[in-house]
């Protein structure tokens, strides 16, 4: 068996493989944070509690709708979504032209409420979630045995991913979000509902964390933790990539996944902590993240 630093070449690759998957879950939470952040001004704190909320929607709507994985990886996001903006429309537009900690304090706040509203209903213990019949099982590539639906995750995190970042960067729609956050003035004199279009780009950025809780909840025990568990690491990929940056979040995310995973293979210890260690040197090197704009 091929072995490279004494490591077979097919666990290495494996742990490759579970870095890029977790790497695609940081990227579309930290996408999500960067959407809110850049368009919004908002540090969103509950994005944790409603990327879980996600993963519950879709089991809810197995178990008590009937209700495939298919259907609720649309209707998971749209839910999810909507609650965001109700948050939006009842809490943060009063926040807006406030100091970022109001709004930091106020989502964390709802972190946890949400958590300890689930916590009462459900408890601490997992809630399994099987993959759909047409992801299940693995394909043989010779060199590695690849999972049908951990490599669906990679596929489907990349697609949105990208797509967000082409609406928002080259798009009319994406000047006009743009322009609004800058100038909301000059916008709304061109006859553009900025405030509903605010509400519409948070709703986005949440669906985008409620999407990546239903990818999740066949390969994660479902839990109301399991939102907590990630959204400290999230928050640090999103200062490595620069706060606000579309491309930084998704590039950063991907590339952190695939760090931990290699550092899990060679340096087992520090795996949980290799990402804050890059977030401190990248800090000190380049405060405003690796694509952010210096002020």
């Amino acid at each position: 068996m091929t072995e490279i630093f004494g490591i077979p070449l097919q666990a290495l690759l494996g742990q490759l493989l579970l870095g890029l998957v977790n790497g695609s879950f940081y990227a579309m939470l930290s996408l999500g944070l960067a959407v809110i952040f850049g368009l919004l001004n908002v540090i969103n704190f509950a994005h944790g509690a409603l990327y879980m909320m996600g993963a519950f929607a879709a089991w809810a709507g197995m178990n008590y709708l009937g209700l495939n994985y298919w259907v609720m990886l649309i209707l998971g996001p749209v839910v999810v979504g909507i609650f965001g903006i109700i948050i939006e429309r009842l809490l943060l537009r009063h926040l807006y032209r406030l100091d970022h900690l109001y709004g930091l304090l106020l989502t964390f706040g709802l972190t946890l409420l949400i958590e300890g509203l689930f916590r009462s209903v459900y408890g601490v213990s997992g809630q399994p979630y099987p993959p759909p019949d047409a992801l299940r099982g693995a394909t043989n590539l010779g060199f590695m045995i690849l999972p049908n639906y951990r490599a669906w995750v990679v596929i489907a995190s990349l697609a949105v991913c990208l797509g967000t970042w082409f609406i928002i960067e080259r798009t009319r729609l994406g000047a006009l979000l743009r322009a609004g956050t800058e100038n909301p003035r000059l916008v709304e004199a061109f006859g553009v509902n900025v405030p509903r279009m605010i509400m519409l780009t948070y709703g986005f950025g949440v669906a985008l964390a409620g999407f990546a809780g239903v990818l999740a909840a066949p390969v994660l025990q479902i839990s109301p933790l399991m939102g907590s568990n990630l959204i400290i690491v999230v928050f640090a990929v999103v200062v490595i990539g620069g706060m606000g940056s579309i491309l930084g979040s998704i590039l950063t995310g991907l590339g952190l996944g695939v760090v931990e995973g290699l550092t899990k293979v060679f340096w087992p210890e520090a795996s949980s902590t290799v990402v804050f260690i890059i977030m401190a040197i990248v800090l000190l090197l380049r405060p405003a993240g690796l694509f952010g704009k210096e002020k």
